[in-house]
């Protein structure tokens, strides 16, 4: 088993790709500007929008309807010939803050060789997966002809000799876009890398057994870890599992419901680890105090409330601090059932949301998670809760952009 492989990409012709990529359905959900801005711009042009659920919508009551257009508008772009196809990986270059670029490789990532659990698998997940978040993309994925990816899977390469090699020769490689993302999500470039199996090998040595000794301890035979998209690449591996028990052993081997599209980033190039931020809607009086009683430690965070703000102590190490809050907010929920939380990715827009909520409403600044020390974590701790830390900026996550077929 090869874990990777070079998957059949698909990119869209003569639309405008300012219009078609767009951000991750899982942000700016205290933003309804955001979303109301995008789908006014996009209008009547082929979006990756609309094939995709914005989590903002979820509890809006029209579910089901939205799904059977997410299914049908991306059936409709394949049968029109809407799509040019790539064999071959595709590397990326993504303009983030500051000027700064984030450098990818699209790859397929083998499903049997993914999981959430914390088990001895070469693809791991880096937080806690929720499957009571998993029934709507369920029901998009089990019936979509095609996949877009907002999900990024990590690798621990030090050394820079993978992916950073590819970038180096990029002006050698077939441009296949490059564009200004809308709603300032930075320029992006796209370049299709020639005899790309050969690279595979280059990515597989990283399951070494002595270099796993070096960085981790130990053996732990682990190649990627997911770093953003948890749980849509959750989702690839139910509806995938959902799938097998009808098929032959040989239909099995290459079935493109095994593989998902996911972008490939080496954790340190390019990567600007966020954290992550929770806002409380209708919190008790003692929620705080709750908090601050669960909490210990020589560090503080930041409390936001509509009219001022105020700190509380917390354990020095951030791991510690993010698994602390987490447990007591899902903790407090299921016994305060009208408290709700979401999860914001930048300050500003924190102390926006508090500001412009007509309800009892308080926002908790988090700290940021080192990026070095994430893949030890998972391999000699385990997954982080749930948001734990975030890729960049919202406006700087993935947009979705390349397709795959996942139906036969």
């Amino acid at each position: 088993m090869s874990y990777i492989k070079v998957p059949k990409i698909l990119l869209p012709q003569n639309v405008d790709m300012s219009k078609w990529a767009t951000i991750a359905c899982d942000q700016f959900t205290a933003r309804p500007k955001y979303w109301s801005e995008l789908e006014n711009y996009i209008a009547n042009s082929p979006s990756t929008y609309k094939l995709v659920f914005p989590e903002i919508y979820l509890n809006k009551g029209d579910g089901d309807k939205r799904i059977f257009s997410i299914n049908s508008e991306m059936k409709k772009y394949y049968e029109i010939g809407l799509f040019k196809e790539i064999n071959n990986f595709v590397l990326v270059e993504r303009e983030v803050e500051n000027g700064g670029k984030r450098i990818g490789l699209m790859i397929s990532i083998d499903l049997d060789a993914y999981d959430w659990h914390r088990v001895r698998v070469p693809i791991r997940a880096t937080e806690d997966t929720l499957t009571e978040r998993l029934p709507v993309r369920i029901k998009i994925r089990e019936n979509a002809i095609l996949e877009s990816p907002h999900a990024i899977a990590l690798i621990d390469n030090p050394e820079k000799d993978i992916i950073e090699p590819l970038y180096e020769k990029r002006k050698n490689y077939n441009k296949l876009y490059d564009f200004e993302l809308n709603m300032g999500g930075g320029n992006i470039k796209g370049y299709e890398v020639p005899q790309s199996e050969k690279i595979i090998p280059k990515i597989l040595s990283l399951l070494d057994p002595k270099e796993q000794l070096k960085k981790y301890g130990i053996d732990a035979g682990v190649l990627m870890v997911i770093g953003d998209g948890n749980h849509s690449v959750a989702t690839a591996k139910v509806t995938w599992e959902n799938i097998k028990p009808s098929l032959t052993e040989a239909e099995k081997e290459n079935h493109p419901s095994r593989y998902m599209l996911i972008e490939l980033i080496n954790i340190y190039s390019g990567v600007d680890f966020k954290p992550i931020h929770r806002i409380i809607y209708n919190p008790s009086p003692d929620f705080l105090p709750g908090l601050s009683k669960e909490l210990e430690g020589t560090n503080k965070i930041k409390i936001i409330f509509s009219n001022h703000e105020e700190t509380i102590k917390a354990p020095n190490i951030a791991s510690y601090t993010i698994m602390g809050v987490q447990k007591y907010i899902e903790n407090y929920l299921k016994n305060n059932p009208k408290c709700e939380v979401d999860y914001i990715h930048n300050e500003e827009h924190l102390k926006e949301a508090v500001t412009e909520s007509e309800n009892n409403t308080i926002g908790i600044v988090m700290p940021s998670f080192p990026r070095e020390e994430l893949v030890n974590f998972v391999v000699n701790v385990g997954n982080l809760p749930k948001k734990a830390f975030s890729i960049g900026e919202p406006q700087h996550k993935r947009y979705y952009l390349e397709m795959r077929k996942i139906l036969k």
